[in-house]
């Protein structure tokens, strides 16, 4: 049994870790504990965003590695320890019996060398699933330069991997992070990619990453601009076919003079959510939103500040714009626009009934007309006084862990 204080450095270590959503897999109960849901499994979050219910641990936080922004990196003073297969498997399934937990995000330094790191992950997911028969959701990462066919087999047991990026250039990486390159991130991933799509197509038994694939960047601790980083989340999600990019701001947990000092905010971190949601849902193409080598808007959200760079689109009519039209309205979104294309078939629409769409009109009215009435702004630097004023003023992180559609609930009334 793993003692409690090698439970606290291990779990403490795992903290900065953010890309472990519980979403997406329909793994069902086998005659063992637990199921994994399409709606996600977990129900609890902390105030940052991180689920309650979801066992996030390292199997070790002894790396061998040195990336300069990493608190577990080898030459860091820190208390270090290291767990078996078998205690992970009877720590999940005890925690899970109390009803502490419904999932697993289980991920590690790299210790001794990658492939008895991804061998040991391997050998812990093999035997929650055949052993202790678990059937609950599990999350592992992926070990960069672990060999392939390890990946493979730890693959057929998850429900969802992850390769963080970490960085978005390869300059970065070379820099801060030189044991790892992009030879060792992303073809890994468009292999697990290129496999989920043959076992799917094939439609064999059991399963393979049926939550997909995740990745982590984070913002800040490099000199890349937003439009990088929006423009490699769009290569990644086209290319690769990832369910969700996260994004981490750089926190200093260790100095280093290749650093900064300061830690990146989370106003940055928040209007790149905002700008990866675009993307995934509205129709956006990164061009649009940030230029190349440019930064998003610390004022304004990405669909605001887009609008406001083409007010020549607009105002548009409410009850005859196509949808594609309606989801690049500030104070619209997906939920709204739907409701407004169904509803016009029936009736001619007015801001009274968009009010009742729950649209937000103090910031749509300046982009549309019901009925050819007008109650907006024609000024465009009024309007951009009066949507930074209706800002809110601390940035709030979206949550992580939610569905698409409750996720799309809370960000329509933004967007």
């Amino acid at each position: 049994m793993i003692s409690e204080e090698r439970l606290h450095i291990l779990t403490e270590s795992a903290k900065f870790d953010v890309s472990c959503s519980s979403s997406g897999s329909k793994r069902k109960n086998e005659g063992g504990m637990g199921n994994g849901y399409a709606s996600g499994c977990c129900h609890s979050f902390t105030p940052d965003g991180r689920c309650i219910s979801l066992l996030k641990i390292l199997l070790s936080n002894d790396c061998i590695y040195r990336c300069k922004y990493c608190m577990n990196r080898a030459d860091s003073d820190i208390p270090r320890a290291t767990a078996t297969p078998d205690e992970i498997c009877e720590l999940v399934c005890n925690f899970y019996k109390r009803n502490y937990i419904e999932g697993l995000f289980l991920s590690s330094a790299v210790f001794c060398s990658p492939d008895h790191t991804m061998e040991q992950l391997f050998l812990t997911v093999k035997k929650l699933r055949e052993e202790y028969n678990f059937h609950g959701y599990i999350h592992v990462k992926g070990i960069p330069h672990a060999d392939e066919r390890l990946v493979r087999e730890t693959a057929l047991y998850a429900d969802r991997m992850s390769y963080n990026i970490e960085l978005p250039s390869e300059q970065s990486l070379k820099l801060l992070a030189p044991q790892k390159s992009r030879e060792s991130l992303l073809p890994p991933m468009l292999h697990l990619q290129r496999d989920r799509e043959i076992f799917r197509a094939e439609k064999r038994k059991g399963h393979f990453l049926p939550a997909g694939q995740t990745t982590q960047m984070i913002v800040g601790a490099s000199p890349e601009s937003d439009g990088t980083i929006v423009r490699l989340s769009q290569s990644l999600y086209r290319n690769v076919g990832l369910k969700r990019v996260y994004y981490s701001s750089y926190v200093p947990v260790v100095h280093d003079s290749l650093l900064p000092e300061n830690p990146a905010g989370e106003r940055r971190e928040h209007r790149l959510y905002q700008a990866d949601w675009l993307l995934r849902f509205y129709g956006f193409e990164a061009e649009e939103l940030v230029p190349e080598g440019g930064n998003l808007s610390a004022e304004l959200d990405p669909k605001c500040d887009w609008a406001l760079r083409n007010m020549h689109l607009f105002p548009v009519e409410v009850n005859s714009a196509p949808l594609e039209t309606l989801l690049r309205v500030p104070g619209i979104g997906a939920r709204s626009a739907y409701k407004i294309t169904e509803a016009r078939r029936y009736t001619n629409l007015t801001f009274e009934s968009l009010k009742k769409m729950r649209v937000v009109l103090k910031r749509a009215r300046h982009f549309i007309t019901a009925g050819g009435k007008f109650y907006g702004t024609d000024s465009p630097a009024a309007v951009r006084e009066l949507l930074i004023a209706g800002e809110p003023r601390d940035a709030v992180q979206l949550s992580m862990f939610s569905d698409i559609e409750t996720a799309h609930s809370a960000l329509t009334g933004e967007l």
